[in-house]
């Protein structure tokens, strides 16, 4: 089981569309974790400097205050009258002042005021006091204890100023970048939309692939439609093209030797009517079968370039109908024929074309093995039509070459049953036509099956 799944995985990441989802997973889910680092650094920037703004305005209205009423003001400071404000205490330095707070000072009051502002540690700020919020006060027991800020500047009339200011503190919310949810949701949104984008990419490649496929197997496939981008479209059209030139290739030959062969009607049947002068008859009989031969062989031949350019159009048709039908008009004819099950529903084949490849086997099962039977199997979605015969088989490494034209087995053999050696040929060509195949196997108790696969 894990094999398998191993081995799936390892053939979907060698596709395109593999390789289309590995890397817009992956780039889609750093851009997204970068994009959200750089938004995480913004918010930091913006909320140091909300609270420098905080300070600042504080530090600008105690200036304000103080300047137009320096006395009660002070003496409001240092009774700690005026809330977040109030007056240093005597011995703190500046240890470690904050220039950005400084320069923001300076722009509020003047290059001359020669501010100094660093924050401190809330106990330094309230030495003689024990900040401890009002048990009476709803939700600021736990409350976290407010920031200090000792800022220091000369004011207009040239007299230093000292205070210490405080502003409820403001927790930072946490980084989602360190968040394992956020991260699992960005590659879970970065996959599903890099499965739609593979799956649109890759569906025209997967159409011209299935296209080369069926053309490999077919001289006469269905053209794909061309639909998609610019560039799939040209390329869709392209294939097409070369159908189209290929197929008339087909029919250039298949017009060629149709031409051949009718012209050569007329000299064999001129010869035929000087053989039946000759006055000895034995030679006359041997002539006779040899311009039979050949007369067989040209039908034949044409038969086989014709099997290759089968201009039909698809149609569904009931199996089983189709069978029993060749069986009845076998039988007819006196045709050692028999009807052996059908598989049932319907297929889309040429019904022409698989009638006559049908019709080959049959007649070859008839000549060589004395009789024949015929059925159909369902696997899948694959259909199999059987066509078997009782005679000596075919040994298993000659069975491939009996499709190869002009080869013949024992039985054709001299001496054995009179034929060409084409009928299987033309029976795979055939087959090509509808996107079938043609095989042969040697039955376990006797004589040869051949088996017509098709899609169900």
């Amino acid at each position: 089981m894990i094999a398998s799944i191993t081995g799936r995985a390892r053939s979907f990441f060698r596709s395109l569309a593999g390789r289309i989802f590995l890397l817009l997973t992956i780039g889609m889910s750093l851009a997204a974790m970068i994009a959200l680092l750089v938004a995480e650094q913004s918010r930091s920037h913006d909320f140091e400097r909300w609270r420098m703004q905080r300070v600042v305005a504080s530090a600008e209205d105690i200036a304000h205050r103080l300047q137009r009423d320096p006395q009660r003001i002070e003496a409001m400071l240092a009774g700690q009258q005026i809330m977040g404000a109030t007056v240093a205490p005597e011995g703190i330095a500046v240890a470690e002042p904050d220039a950005t707070l400084a320069r923001a000072l300076r722009e509020r009051f003047g290059p001359d005021s020669n501010p100094e502002a660093s924050q401190v540690p809330v106990g330094l700020c309230f030495p003689n006091a024990h900040y401890s919020p009002s048990e009476s006060a709803a939700g600021v027991i736990d409350a976290p204890r407010p920031d200090c800020w000792i800022v220091r500047f000369t004011d207009s009339t040239g007299a230093r100023r000292s205070m210490a200011l405080n502003l409820p503190r403001v927790v930072r919310p946490p980084s989602m970048i360190a968040n394992p949810l956020y991260i699992l949701l960005i590659v879970i949104a970065s996959a599903g939309l890099a499965v739609v984008v593979a799956r649109i990419v890759a569906g025209p490649l997967r159409r011209l692939e299935l296209a080369a496929e069926a053309f490999s197997v077919s001289s006469d496939p269905e053209e794909i439609p061309e639909k998609g981008p610019e560039e799939v479209r040209a390329a869709l059209s392209t294939f097409n093209l070369m159908q189209r030139r290929v197929r008339a290739g087909f029919a250039e030959r298949t017009q060629l030797l149709a031409a051949i062969s009718h012209d050569l009607q007329t000299p064999l049947t001129r010869l035929r009517l000087r053989l039946e002068l000759v006055e000895n008859e034995e030679l006359r009989g041997r002539l006779l079968q040899d311009h039979q031969a050949m007369q067989t062989l040209v039908r034949e031949g044409l038969d086989l370039a014709a099997s290759t350019e089968a201009q039909e159009d698809w149609s569904f048709i009931d199996i089983d109908s189709l069978l029993e039908s060749l069986v009845e008009d076998a039988q007819d004819l006196g045709a050692p024929l028999r009807f052996t099950g059908g598989c049932g529903g319907t297929v889309r084949v040429k019904p022409n074309a698989l009638s006559r490849c049908i019709s080959n086997l049959v007649s070859n099962a008839i000549k060589y093995g004395g009789g024949a039977e015929i059925g159909c199997s369902r696997n899948g979605g694959r259909v199999s039509i059987h066509v078997r015969d009782r005679g000596p088989g075919i040994p298993p490494d000659q069975l491939d070459q009996m499709f190869e034209p002009f080869t013949r087995g024992a039985a054709g053999q001299p001496g054995g049953r009179p034929g060409t050696g084409i009928g299987l040929t033309i029976a795979r060509s055939l087959a090509l036509t509808f996107e079938g195949s043609v095989r042969l196997v040697n039955a376990e108790d006797g004589g040869l099956i051949a088996i017509i696969e098709m899609k169900g």
